[in-house]
């Protein structure tokens, strides 16, 4: 890790969302994300995820406490089945993308999906995004389908998905038996 992941490590503290924090900051989680996403999202959607699922949602904040990121996600049962995660969003601001803030955001969601017994996770992210897909990736996700002219400004996405328990039934469609996804070790 560089002197400056870990500068930046030090100085960014991670907490989990809360509605006692609506207040103090869902207008930055608002700004941070329509910056850096594609799709405009109304209030009502953030209420939707953050109301219904707020324990799944992360923010990291720098020394002042001002927000430097979010993810924003969700978890219930997928087609009456086992339940399936949801990443929604994520935003890092752009001076602190590179140093792990989105990674951390990413598998406390993760970490606390697992928890409440997920047996999977999914995601969009558009096919230009390289630093997303890599970031996905890395972190054990696979890509299990191109969504063609998936967003409003026409362009297409890869759906990505974390398998977390073989007995899955969800992807017997999209897999043979023998070749599901598998999680990495948690490094």
């Amino acid at each position: 890790m560089s002197q400056s992941q870990l500068s930046l490590l030090a100085e960014v503290r991670y907490i989990q969302y809360h509605s006692s924090k609506e207040t103090t900051y869902l207008s930055a989680i608002r700004q941070l994300i329509s910056r850096d996403l594609s799709e405009p999202y109304s209030i009502y959607v953030y209420r939707y995820f953050l109301y219904q699922w707020g324990d799944l949602c992360f923010m990291a904040l720098d020394e002042k406490d001002s927000l430097i990121g979010v993810v924003i996600s969700k978890l219930e049962p997928h087609r009456g089945g086992p339940l399936r995660g949801y990443i929604a969003m994520l935003a890092v601001r752009k001076e602190n993308r590179g140093k792990g803030v989105a990674t951390k955001l990413v598998r406390m969601a993760v970490d606390r999906m697992i928890d409440q017994d997920a047996a999977e996770i999914v995601l969009e992210t558009e096919v230009t995004n390289s630093a997303a897909m890599k970031l996905y990736e890395q972190l054990g996700f696979l890509r299990s389908k191109r969504l063609h002219r998936y967003y409003l400004n026409g362009n297409s996405a890869f759906r990505f998905m974390l398998l977390l328990k073989e007995t899955s039934p969800l992807y017997a469609d999209e897999y043979e038996n023998d070749q599901l996804p598998q999680r990495p070790p948690s490094a």
